[in-house]
């Protein structure tokens, strides 16, 4: 299938202002694209990428006074199939993981396993390890989360999602990434785009986030905000959680007045 991807956003400076984003489609994914994913800026100002220390792709300008519109607009292809399913997957015991890997273990700025670890072994002790560990932790906070845009807030991080039972696809994966790592599974949090394809259209399209998590030597998908598999994901970037894979980072006032992202299937 063929995916219509992008997005504009808008910012407002009172003077010059570095920005450090993190919005071009994951190398990974980059072979997929029909269109080239290109980060444009109106007004026009050159754009620096690097690659980071999680493999993601990362953007550096100078924004100038006054409005700055970044931009995106392309096309990919998608197998058209639905989140990998592996029921049988185990878990790797600690000491057999991948030095690569161990860092998902550890905690992180919004996923606080030191505050969450008797929590997470008094619910899911009991479990079958491996892939039916970590379905169950999607489920708990999938019903645990009541989802709206209004408790959204940047310095949130997974025990208060957890206390307050209240969040944005964000707090969903750093809640279960905490949990999961809580368990000794490895998980990762990840962001990029995902639309209505396949399920029916729930509102305004946004930036989703999600997580993977370590198995039987591969990573998995699981996303505990939607709880089912999907169709579509388009991987931007993936780190340890919202902190290493923020679309913006100012240096200086930026404020964001204009936003919209589009995920979209098209005729083949």
């Amino acid at each position: 299938m063929r995916i219509h991807t992008g997005f504009e956003i808008a910012y407002d400076c009172p003077a010059p202002t570095l920005l450090m984003l993190c919005l071009s489609v994951h190398p990974t994914r980059r072979a997929a694209l029909e269109t080239p994913d290109v980060l444009l800026t109106a007004p026009y100002v050159p754009v620096r990428q690097y690659i980071d220390g999680f493999g993601n792709i990362c953007s550096r300008v100078m924004a100038p006074a006054g409005r700055f519109v970044l931009s995106a607009d392309f096309i990919i292809h998608d197998s058209g199939q639905v989140d990998d399913f592996a029921p049988s997957a185990a878990e790797t015991p600690v000491e057999y993981l991948p030095d690569d890997v161990l860092v998902y273990l550890l905690g992180s700025r919004y996923c606080e396993t030191d505050k969450l670890s008797d929590i997470a072994w008094s619910l899911f002790a009991h479990t079958t390890p491996g892939w039916a560990r970590v379905q169950t932790i999607t489920d708990f906070v999938h019903n645990h989360i009541v989802f709206g845009y209004e408790h959204a807030r940047p310095t949130k991080g997974a025990h208060e999602a957890y206390v307050e039972r209240t969040g944005v696809c964000r707090d969903y994966a750093h809640l279960a990434v905490a949990f999961c790592r809580a368990m000794n599974i490895p998980a990762r949090y990840c962001t990029g785009y995902l639309g209505d394809i396949g399920v029916p259209i729930v509102g305004e399209m946004d930036f989703s986030a999600w997580f993977e998590v370590y198995l039987d030597g591969r990573w998995y998908a699981f996303d505990a905000r939607n709880n089912r598999p999907r169709i579509g994901r388009v991987l931007i970037a993936r780190g340890r959680d919202a902190t290493d894979v923020a679309i913006s980072n100012a240096f200086g006032e930026a404020t964001l007045v204009g936003f919209k992202v589009v995920s979209e299937d098209l005729p083949t």
